[in-house]
């Protein structure tokens, strides 16, 4: 792709590193598309009940969310060159914005399906980019894909969670507040509903796939539970095993730096949580078979997955989105209809309890995102710069408008494994 540097227009933020931000620093050069992207732009925004603001001054706060375009030219050869990754390649760059960045994102993601003009609909799938080879979830490419997210910085990642260091969405008690106060419980009563599910009492050997920084495993030991709990991430595993040798319970808890599909041997029960989105359709098979061959006969497996409509998710099963090139590479996230049909083709698993609860993550993301950019001088002092900051606010605006919107869900799915 031709693309030439844009130097003509003031940026309202400081200027992007080429060498950690090349395809931002980059504006593309101006071709044919651009004038159909830009009407395409206006179409989207007229379907979707959006403001374009592109004068002088400050847009007004009732009415309409706004797209505030502070370099239209710059945004429109990125939706002409890139697509979806332009659009967000763009917010990273500082070429729009919005001051309701998640109203916007939650109205776009609701009228999806009519953003395109009908007679272009066959198309949009077919133009969006293909995965590169380097994104499957091979042994070694699942290492670099969960160190590029998970081995950023411990650090980062306390200054907008909560002290029980959970990566995941909370579980909110009917009528409880949803703010930084009640997080923790929230999220200590999403485990705890896990693990009961699972069937996790004294004695019960666990195996977690996938261990986060340790908040569960150490909720099972100090119920009883002896846990072998498995992650990919070195900078998870260090500070894992620190939280456990804390609490007193390294007696119970074994944490290993290790590939879910090298874990041998059986347990009485096995969690999982959000991992089998990291996963990739194409291993799916590997980890629901992985999940029958570690659970005894008579044990039970405890999953938590972000889900979505089985339609959208085959439409999208091979799309190269900017989420897999900033943020999550090499995962795919599943339908229920996926899930329930890996279970019956491959396993002796069957679901005894589910529970949806999209709307507890988006207050989850919420409260993530108000915390993350509240840090934003803790966040400088650890090395990231404004681009990344750009980018990890609208990550988390991004998933949180995604559950907003009904677009994606969360389910707890409990299973059982025939004798």
């Amino acid at each position: 792709m031709n693309t030439t540097p844009d130097t003509t227009v003031p940026r309202p933020w400081p200027a992007v590193d080429a060498r950690r931000w090349p395809d931002v620093a980059r504006v593309p050069a101006r071709g044919p598309r651009v004038p159909v992207a830009r009407a395409l732009a206006a179409h989207a925004a007229r379907r979707a009940g959006v403001r374009l603001h592109t004068g002088p001054g400050e847009p007004g706060a009732a009415g309409p969310p706004v797209l505030r375009l502070r370099d239209p030219d710059a945004f429109h050869r990125r939706l002409a060159a890139g697509g979806l990754i332009g659009f967000g390649e763009s917010y990273m760059a500082g070429e729009w914005d919005s001051p309701e960045l998640v109203r916007l994102l939650t109205v776009l993601a609701r009228g999806y399906e009519e953003l395109v003009p009908r007679p272009l609909r066959p198309l949009r799938h077919v133009t969006l980019p293909r995965r590169p080879s380097l994104d499957r979830n091979t042994r070694s490419g699942a290492r670099r894909h969960i160190s590029h997210h998970y081995d950023l910085s411990n650090d980062l990642f306390a200054t907008f969670l909560d002290p029980t260091m959970t990566y995941s969405s909370a579980l909110f008690d009917e009528g409880e507040e949803r703010c930084r106060a009640t997080l923790s419980r929230a999220q200590r009563r999403k485990i705890d509903r896990l693990l009961d599910g699972a069937g996790v009492t004294d004695g019960t050997e666990l195996l977690e796939i996938g261990t986060g920084w340790g908040e569960l495993a150490v909720r099972a030991a100090r119920r009883g539970a002896r846990v072998t709990t498995v992650t990919l991430s070195s900078e998870q595993c260090d500070l894992a095993r620190r939280r456990v040798e804390e609490s007193g319970l390294a007696d119970r808890v074994q944490v290993e730096l290790c590939d879910y599909r090298d874990v041998r041997g059986t347990y009485d029960a096995v969690v999982s949580v959000e991992m089998v989105e990291a996963v990739g359709e194409r291993y799916w098979p590997v980890y629901f078979a992985g999940l029958d061959r570690l659970v005894r006969p008579g044990g039970r497996v405890g999953l938590q997955s972000i889900t979505m409509e089985h339609g959208l998710m085959r439409a999208s099963r091979t799309s190269y989105t900017w989420m897999h090139k900033y943020v999550f590479p090499g995962g795919l996230i599943p339908s229920v209809t996926a899930i329930e049909e890996q279970l019956r083709d491959r396993t002796r698993l069957r679901v005894v309890d589910r529970l949806a609860f999209g709307a507890d993550y988006a207050d989850t993301l919420r409260l993530w995102r108000e915390a993350f950019e509240g840090a934003a001088e803790r966040v400088a002092g650890l090395g990231f710069d404004d681009t990344f900051r750009r980018m990890w606010s609208f990550y988390l605006a991004y998933c949180e408008a995604g559950f907003r919107a009904g677009m994606i869900d969360v389910e707890q799915l409990v299973l059982e494994r025939s004798r």
